[in-house]
């Protein structure tokens, strides 16, 4: 073993040093470790892992290959869980509206964890969707020195010869309740679109946020693309061990990592491929909890600027899989940097910087449809992902354009109350072309949670509506969903934000590329409506939704819990 690292001011020795501790050291001594292992830098190896799902069904391996990473450098490796939600299985039903909540919790646990054991460095394990961003956020607030690994894709799924993904599942939903399939085709998909571990296959929330973490530099070059059944993963595990304890004998803190320009780093990565809408509100926490002044408003300007360069599901053909398969997410870096889209000076967890990092990758560069090349035609002309605003989003909506078909759209709107209530008339036969689904009340506050609408957008694809209906919630969608979707909407419903007071019948019009999101009703009728409009009834009174509905903000600052002091 390594010589124990220097412990400059270290935050262990405050919980493990002196004569006063020695009732601290003994339960350690408890559990096996010595005097040298409590003098040495002690680091939390936090591992997102439940049996709730695939997704981080093998967090705790990676973490025990991390461990053994910081002890090859001479440091001290304790692993801890936190708790997580797996999306595809809540999604459709009320637990759905802990999804959101778990990202805050998962951050509150990683504080919890490692302020009150007075750990010096933190290795961060992630997986499904709200576990990169919950760690992300934590690490910003802390500001240890720490590092983030992601755990990786699932391989794609396979039936009849084609490549299939849970979208395909989802989507076959709407396809079984408009008769265009049989139940036994459903189960066929149900049987054959998750293989393996790992998190859903295309470029969804999970290997959209795995991809930031590396952008923003707070993740090992060439870390987040592969699966997680490849032997590489291993790999990763241990060396993001050791270069934890490299951050903490340089004195790199995340801090001096997730400047302005990461996060423009990361956004621009976002628009090029087209990822999940998601990430928007993600990347507005991590800021937040990094002191950084990242405003929805960098999004629109950003996608103005950046092609989509990325073919990828769910507007796009190939996965995460595939991805990997031509040189990861750092193909996709080198080619933006190429072009002059990314800031190459910003510093990263390898204590290099993000131009550095790539001159010392050897990529393969044969041509294949994954990623465009410099010079190519890119996929898209702008971003993925559009802000919309307007008379019915005054403070931002996010659809993402790319993965639609059309680009306009205006029609009735067919107003909603709930998820389910718009579900039941999508799978009823309710819903016609040209109708704008109106789903409120299902915002951060209103929801409360913020649910995920993947079950509605995937059975209104699947009745081959898609092309002609559009759907507008306060709500969220998940990183599969396609079509004209617009989400975030804010100010939600609940606050009284003009969603409230659409009704049955209302023109709405949306125009992706003017950015334009209006409800077809003079200035004067919807004022009138908003001053007459009553808040319902709170959904919770009571137990952790509620607790979040009064604590939490608008989406397009984030959905960040805001002390009320």
């Amino acid at each position: 073993m390594a010589a124990p690292a220097k412990k400059a001011k270290a935050r262990s020795e405050d919980v493990y040093g002196g004569p006063m501790k020695a009732p601290n050291r003994a339960y350690m001594k408890a559990m096996g470790l010595s005097d040298s292992d409590l003098s040495r830098p002690i680091i939390g190896v936090g591992a997102a892992w439940s049996e709730a799902g695939p997704c981080n069904l093998h967090t705790l391996m990676l973490g025990r290959n991390a461990k053994s990473g910081v002890a090859s450098k001479g440091g001290t490796a304790r692993l801890f869980t936190t708790p997580l939600v797996i999306d595809g299985v809540a999604m459709g039903s009320e637990g759905m509206k802990y999804s959101l909540v778990s990202r805050e919790i998962i951050a509150n646990t990683v504080e919890m964890t490692l302020n009150a054991h007075g750990y010096d460095g933190f290795v961060g394990i992630t997986g499904c969707d709200k576990t990169t961003p919950g760690m992300l956020m934590a690490i910003a607030r802390l500001n240890i020195p720490s590092i983030v690994l992601y755990g990786g894709t699932t391989l794609n799924g396979s039936l009849l010869g084609k490549s299939i993904t849970m979208q395909d599942v989802f989507e076959g939903i709407g396809a079984y309740v408009g008769n265009r399939m049989d139940a036994k085709r459903l189960k066929e998909l149900e049987d054959s679109a998750i293989p393996t571990t790992g998190t859903c296959a295309g470029l969804y929330t999970a290997n959209t946020m795995g991809m930031m973490a590396e952008v923003l530099g707070m993740a090992l070059p060439g870390s987040s693309s592969p699966p997680a059944v490849d032997g590489l993963k291993i790999k990763y595990a241990e060396e993001s061990g050791k270069a934890s304890m490299q951050l903490l004998e340089s004195g790199i803190r995340p801090r001096d990592i997730l400047t302005y320009e990461a996060f423009e780093n990361a956004i621009t990565a976002l628009m090029a491929t087209g990822g999940s809408t998601n990430v928007v509100i993600h990347l507005l926490a991590i800021a937040s909890e990094a002191g950084v002044n990242v405003t929805i408003d960098d999004f629109e300007r950003i996608s103005r600027k950046v092609p989509e360069i990325a073919n990828m599901k769910p507007g796009g053909k190939h996965t995460m899989e595939d991805l990997n398969n031509v040189g990861g997410v750092p193909l996709i870096m080198k080619r933006l940097l190429d072009s002059g889209l990314l800031h190459g000076s910003v510093l990263t967890v390898t204590g290099r910087t993000l131009k550095q990092n790539m001159s010392s990758l050897h990529l393969n560069t044969y041509p294949n449809d994954v990623v465009s090349p410099k010079g190519k035609k890119p996929y898209h002309a702008h971003g993925g992902i559009t802000i919309l605003k307007g008379s019915l989003a005054p403070e931002g909506a996010v659809i993402k354009g790319a993965a639609s078909e059309i680009a306009r759209h205006a029609g009735p709107a067919r107003v909603f109350d709930s998820e389910e209530d718009a579900f039941d008339a999508v799978a009823n036969g309710g819903i016609r072309k040209n109708d704008v689904v109106v789903i409120r009340y299902e915002g951060p506050r209103g929801g409360p949670g913020m649910r995920e609408m993947l079950a509605v957008t995937a059975a209104i694809v699947g009745r081959d509506l898609g092309k002609s209906v559009a759907l507008i919630t306060d709500g969220r969608f998940s990183g599969a969903t396609r079509g004209m979707m617009v989400g975030h909407v804010t100010p939600e419903a609940y606050v009284g934000g003009p969603l409230a007071v659409v009704k049955e019948g209302d023109m709405i019009e949306i125009d992706v590329p003017r950015c334009r999101l209006n409800l077809l009703v003079p200035d004067k009728e919807i004022a009138a409506r908003i001053k007459s409009w009553k808040r319902p009834r709170p959904k919770h009174s009571s137990g952790l939704l509620a607790q979040y509905s009064s604590l939490v903000s608008d989406a397009s600052h984030g959905a960040v819990l805001r002390p009320a002091l």
